[in-house]
């Protein structure tokens, strides 16, 4: 049985707050240098450079790369031999974030209240917690800043096994379509499918985790996620919404057994700036 302090856990959070809101990702910096070689439209190539010029500062001068630094979902898979010790892991990582927003002077988003009063907490928490239990003795932290421009764009609907492939794909490119410039494409869209409703939206959240274009590795899978990704670069939203090819860099698309009459499926879409951080304790 190995030990890890929850403290351990706080600083990792703190540290990874501040990465994923200052750095963004080399797949994502690849997939946007792609993008925009690939981009037909002078004024959307002109756009992916600005964002890629926008990146490199952020990542010089140690500031966010989006005025929105989001609500933080923090992925854990925790090892079935690891004793915590110290405190909770639940509070520790809220420490880890309070810290993380104030050191990194970062924008705080989250309200108490979704409903009544909506105030601000002041400090970004409470962050949104999953944890997954693992073989082994390792724990392994994924944070995720989700800015509201392209959360509030995504989508959920209950299909049925009858629309198939071909409705997850109509489905698919319906949200985005609808969603336009609002999330400031060039996207990442992850797609779950199967579970419940809420596993739904749950995987398509951890499909943006994937490097960006990386395949599904199920041949089926992928081939389904290239023929999304063509149609929606077909609808010609664009960079930024002003026209072109590149109206997403990758669609990810996760799946998860479910019920013999259902088929739920969950859209969410992350925005140019695909933040994420991981580290293993």
């Amino acid at each position: 049985m190995r030990e890890i302090r929850v403290s351990e856990v706080a600083d990792a959070v703190r540290d990874l707050c501040i990465e994923a809101c200052y750095d963004l990702p080399p797949d994502v910096v690849a997939a946007l240098q792609a993008a925009r070689d690939k981009e037909e439209s002078p004024l959307g190539r002109e756009i992916i450079e600005e964002l890629l010029e926008n990146a490199a500062i952020a990542r010089r001068d140690r500031v966010p790369i989006c005025q929105d630094t989001g609500v933080v979902i923090v992925f854990v898979e925790l090892g079935q031999d690891v004793r915590l010790t110290g405190g909770s892991l639940e509070e520790a990582i809220n420490d880890g974030v309070r810290r993380g927003y104030k050191d990194g002077y970062l924008r705080t988003s989250v309200v108490d209240d979704p409903i009544f009063r909506r105030i601000n907490t002041r400090d970004n928490t409470p962050a949104f917690v999953y944890v997954r239990l693992v073989p082994g003795d390792a724990l392994r932290l994924w944070v995720v800043p989700k800015g509201t421009g392209s959360e509030n764009m995504g989508g959920m609907k209950l299909l049925t096994p009858a629309h198939g492939a071909r409705g997850i794909r109509d489905f698919v490119v319906e949200v985005v379509d609808r969603a336009g410039s609002n999330p400031c494409p060039p996207v990442v869209v992850g797609v779950g499918v199967g579970g419940m409703m809420e596993q739904a939206a749950l995987l398509a959240k951890k499909a943006l985790l994937r490097p960006v274009g990386r395949p599904h590795p199920q041949a089926e899978v992928a081939a389904l996620e290239a023929e999304i990704l063509e149609a929606v670069n077909g609808l010609g939203i664009g960079p930024q919404g002003l026209g072109g090819r590149t109206t997403a860099l990758a669609v990810h698309l996760e799946t998860a057994p479910t019920h013999i009459g259902a088929l739920p499926v969950a859209v969410t879409l992350q925005c140019h700036a695909a933040r994420h951080a991981e580290r293993s304790l």
